[in-house]
């Protein structure tokens, strides 16, 4: 076996991490009680102080990792104010983690009014009733708004809000982290200069 050669389901010799990223997810899929596809998404805000919060990853290719929101919330005006962001999976049971690192695209209308039809009836009503991450007065001002909007949608197909799409992170890098005996992890990290360009792969000390 060479230096950077792991068995089943750690590091592979390819030069592309979304297979291994992939590898990995399925197997969180097995072993996670909740949500493996539950990721730390880090933003910075206009004065550049850094925010982070759960979020669900919804999808992932060659083009990047994507997840769903309220571009008028927290999350979303930071992310368009800077087109930047960064992620971090951690699966306890596996003893892995895995960052991301890169710029932010907006997913496409299809992609997005895709997605939204394919949420239960609430979570889409929800989408248009929440003003995320502004000031609540009081339980009771949420649960009004869904009731508005659910008589408003009560027949049919429930729109898209316009203020609520996807978004994709491009990475310039992503490193896998696999736990080992007295800290001595191994850290693998593949990286690229630009969207597109080549991957590659560096070992680094733990």
């Amino acid at each position: 076996m060479s230096e950077n050669a792991l068995t089943s389901g750690d590091f592979t010799e390819e030069n592309e991490p979304y297979a291994l990223f992939g590898t990995w997810l399925e197997e969180a899929a097995k072993t996670e009680p909740n949500d493996p596809n539950a990721v730390a998404l880090a933003t910075v805000d206009e004065a550049g102080l850094p925010n982070v919060r759960m979020v669900l990853l919804k999808g992932f290719d060659a083009r990047g990792f994507v997840f769903y929101t309220n571009f008028e919330s927290q999350k979303g005006v930071e992310i368009l104010g800077a087109l930047k962001a960064a992620m971090c999976f951690h699966w306890k049971s596996l003893r892995r983690q895995v960052r991301i690192r890169g710029e932010v695209e907006i997913v496409t209308d299809a992609e997005a009014d895709e997605y939204y039809a394919s949420r239960p009836r609430g979570s889409r009503i929800g989408a248009w009733a929440s003003k995320q991450s502004r000031p609540l007065e009081g339980r009771f001002a949420l649960e009004k708004a869904v009731a508005e909007y659910t008589a408003r949608y009560a027949i049919g197909e429930i729109p898209r809000p316009p203020h609520w799409s996807g978004f994709r992170i491009k990475p310039v890098s992503i490193e896998f982290w696999h736990d080992r005996p007295f800290r001595l992890h191994d850290r693998m990290e593949f990286r690229r200069t630009a969207d597109g360009a080549g991957w590659t792969k560096v070992r680094m000390y733990p």
